[in-house]
């Protein structure tokens, strides 16, 4: 398998388009990590409010919701183009952020972060079909692997190097490095050989183009499993997620140690990516998605057990079995759909996955107040289990395709 999974990187990086693509995600990525920890710091040292420094991340996240509306937009241009123009759209919106100083000029930077955050979501979109067109179909997945490997390490470097700059020259700072991010990965997109075809004008009007990426998923029995696990997974993520600091302090810890746990649990993350490709051409996506939620549900479980050894097991097992469907579900959804529906899908297929995070968020911090967090977590890890074991992933009845879907939009 470490043979299999060498020679799968390789191939990747020896392929001129996937490399590029990688690396400008990476570069991106280097800096939207640096830019999530350095705003939360910033507005803390601004105005000395919890609230104010969490709706940074909050600001980040919130256009999420909206991905079946922005998705669209990703198949009414060209790809490659747009993702140049999304780069250095950000790259001169993000200096703006030198004119914050003072609580009162926040309103800036939450403004940015608003326009980063809606501009990420149709980057989202348009980076995943260019990659389908752009890199082999065989290699689609061990690209994915690699993209999950790269963005949790990326969150494992990034925010120490913008800890560091941000110590040195401030938010500005950040601001600007993030900005000279952008700018890089713009000109590794522009060095992208593709060949794109333009757009047919819409035959159909807004709302309709909007519905469009939802019904291609419901009613394909190959996705709507894949994208309806990956959306349950990540609400138990979100929930797990919430119960963390008790965790830690079942433990004897300070909070501080739960940098410990995010740490051993993004390794994991890392080392499933390296082996993502193999693994899918060996299970399929539903075989390997069903590994990753097995795998997920028995260690968020076993978390109850308060011993360290055990604890920092389960971490690196949990951040190896959750990207598992996000990876299969996003190589499906590559493979199976139709390029002139690719972005729309894509940001619907992300919203209907990564959304019920915040819900999950939410839920389990209420529930950690009034229920001891070793019954919630073995309760959680059996609901995990019991929905994978009550077909989450069978093959779901196809139903016929409206006259609408035909139609080139």
């Amino acid at each position: 398998m470490r043979k299999t999974t060498t020679w799968s990187v390789v191939r990747v990086v020896r392929d001129r388009d996937a490399a590029l693509h990688l690396a400008a995600l990476v570069l991106s990525g280097f800096g939207t990590s640096a830019l999530w920890l350095a705003s939360g710091v910033w507005v803390k040292d601004l105005t000395g409010s919890d609230g104010l420094s969490a709706l940074c991340a909050f600001a980040l996240w919130l256009p999420t919701a909206a991905g079946p509306a922005l998705g669209p937009l990703a198949d009414r241009t060209r790809r490659k183009p747009l993702l140049i123009a999304l780069n250095l759209l950000l790259a001169a919106v993000l200096p703006v952020l030198l004119a914050v100083g003072s609580p009162g000029d926040l309103w800036l930077l939450f403004t940015v972060l608003l326009v980063y955050g809606t501009a990420s979501v149709v980057h989202e979109a348009a980076k995943s079909a260019l990659v389908a067109s752009a890199v082999a179909p065989g290699l689609l997945g061990d690209f994915n692997g690699l993209r999950t490997t790269a963005l949790e390490g990326m969150k494992l470097l990034a925010p120490l190097a913008g800890a560091g700059v941000y110590t040195a020259w401030g938010g500005p700072g950040v601001a600007l490095l993030d900005a000279a991010t952008f700018l890089g990965a713009a000109l590794l997109y522009a060095c992208v050989r593709v060949r794109e075809d333009r757009p047919q004008p819409p035959a159909t009007g807004r709302w309709e183009r909007t519905a469009q990426g939802a019904r291609h998923l419901w009613r394909d029995r190959r996705l709507r499993p894949l994208v309806l696990a990956g959306g349950t997974t990540m609400l138990f993520a979100g929930v797990n997620g919430a119960l963390v600091y008790a965790v830690v302090e079942g433990l004897g810890h300070s909070p501080a140690y739960t940098g410990v746990l995010y740490a051993v649990q993004g390794a994991g993350s890392v080392a499933v990516g390296l082996v993502a490709g193999p693994a899918l051409r060996r299970l399929g996506e539903r075989g390997f998605a069903a590994a990753g939620i097995a795998l997920t549900g028995v260690a968020v479980a076993l978390r109850a057990v308060p011993s360290d050894a055990v604890v920092l097991a389960c971490g690196a097992a949990i951040g190896a079995g959750l990207p598992c469907v996000l990876i299969a579900a996003l190589t499906a959804v590559q493979r199976e759909t139709p390029d002139r529906l690719l972005g729309r899908v894509t940001a619907t297929a992300n919203t209907l996955m990564f959304a019920p995070n915040a819900v999950g968020l939410a839920v389990g911090a209420a529930l950690v107040e009034l229920v001891d967090h070793r019954l919630l977590l073995v309760v959680l890890g059996a609901a995990q289990l019991a929905a994978l074991a009550q077909s989450a992933l069978s093959p779901s009845r196809t139903a016929a395709r409206s006259p609408s879907d035909a139609n080139p939009a």
